[in-house]
C-alpha cells in the first residue's frame, strides 16, 4: 500500500496540468516567490545540522536552500511530476542531504519529533483538515522545534488578483471577495485559531511584502499566465473558445501593462503573511 492521500482533489490538481505546468517551468515560477525565502529561512533559523521538514515542497527550491545552508531536509508534496525536477535538481546541486517524498502532510506517517523546523512556501493552504495537518507536523516536529509558512494576505490585497479580475471581464473567475483556497489564511485570528486547535504556541502573523516577477515583459507575462492551473480551469469551466482565450489573453496582457518597471520588466507585489509558530517542551 502506498503512502495514504485524504486532500484528493489537490492530488488530482498537482498531478494533472497544473503540477506539469509548475514542473515545466520551474524558474519561472521560483521568480515569483523568491522573495519570500530569506523570510522563511532565516527567521527559524535554518542552519548546519538543522533537520528541516518542507511541506508543499513542489519541485524543491527551498527545500534546495535549506541543504545548501548545510540542513538535513526532507520535502514531501503530493505532486509526482514536481518531485521529479526537484529530485533532479538536488542531484544536480550535488545536495545529497536533500531528500524528497510523495505524500499527503496532513497524514502522512512522519518520524515523531524528526525535525527541528517545519517550513513551507504556499504549501499549507488547501488542507482538507488543518487542525488536523497541523497536529501532523507538531508531533514531526522536535519540543522546541518551530513552524514557519507564507502565505497570503488576502485576494483584495494581491496585484496578481487585478490580473485575474481582467481575465473576468471574458470569462468567469471567482469573485475574490472571501478568504477562500490561497487565502485561506488571510485572517490572522483564523490562523491562531488552526494553529493553537493542532497543539502549537506562540503563534504570530507578520505582514511582508515582496516582489514578483512574472516575465520579461507584458507580452512574456500573459503568455507565462495564460498555461497557469487556475486560469486553464477557468477557461475550460468557462467552455471558452479560442476567441475567447485569445481575448482573455489580450485582457491579462493590457493589464500586466500597468506593472511594467522602466527595465521592461513585469513585477507585482505579493502581500503576504509570515506565519510562525512552535512546539511546545512538553511532549504533548
Amino acid at each position: 500500500m502506498g503512502d495514504p492521500i485524504v486532500n484528493l482533489d489537490q492530488s488530482d490538481a498537482w498531478n494533472g496540468y497544473e503540477g506539469r505546468h509548475w514542473a515545466t517551468y520551474p524558474e519561472r515560477y521560483d521568480a515569483l516567490n523568491d522573495a519570500a525565502n530569506h523570510y522563511l529561512l532565516d527567521d527559524l533559523p535554518v542552519v548546519a545540522g538543522s533537520r528541516v521538514l518542507d511541506v508543499g515542497c513542489g519541485t524543491g527550491r527551498v527545500a534546495r536552500l535549506a541543504g545548501r545552508r548545510g540542513a538535513a531536509v526532507l520535502g514531501v508534496d503530493l505532486s509526482e511530476p514536481m518531485l521529479a525536477e526537484a529530485v533532479a535538481a538536488a542531484e544536480r546541486e550535488g545536495l545529497g542531504g536533500v531528500a524528497f517524498a510523495k505524500g499527503d502532510a496532513q497524514v502522512h506517517p512522519f518520524a515523531s519529533e524528526g525535525f527541528d523546523a517545519v517550513v513551507s512556501r504556499f504549501g499549507v493552504m488547501f488542507f482538507a483538515d488543518p487542525v488536523a495537518a497541523f497536529a501532523n507536523l507538531r508531533r514531526a516536529l522536535r519540543p522546541g522545534g518551530r513552524l514557519a509558512f507564507v502565505c497570503s494576505r488576502g485576494h483584495q490585497v494581491m496585484d496578481q488578483t487585478k490580473i485575474y479580475r481582467a481575465i473576468g471581464t471574458v470569462v468567469s473567475v471567482p469573485d475574490f471577495t472571501g478568504n477562500t483556497g490561497p487565502a485561506s489564511f488571510a485572517d490572522p485570528s483564523y490562523t491562531e485559531r488552526i494553529l493553537t486547535g493542532a497543539g502549537l504556541t506562540g503563534v504570530t502573523s507578520t505582514a511582508v511584502d515582496v516582489p514578483q516577477l512574472w516575465g520579461r515583459d507584458a507580452e512574456d507575462a500573459a503568455d507565462f499566465l495564460m498555461g497557469w492551473g487556475p486560469v486553464q480551469y477557468w477557461l475550460r469551466e468557462d467552455e471558452a473558445d479560442e476567441t475567447a482565450r485569445s481575448r482573455a489573453r489580450d485582457a491579462a496582457l493590457e493589464a500586466f501593462r500597468g506593472f511594467t518597471t522602466p527595465d521592461g520588466d513585469v513585477v507585482l507585489t505579493a502581500r503576504l503573511w509570515l506565519v510562525t509558530a512552535e512546539r511546545p517542551m512538553s511532549r504533548s
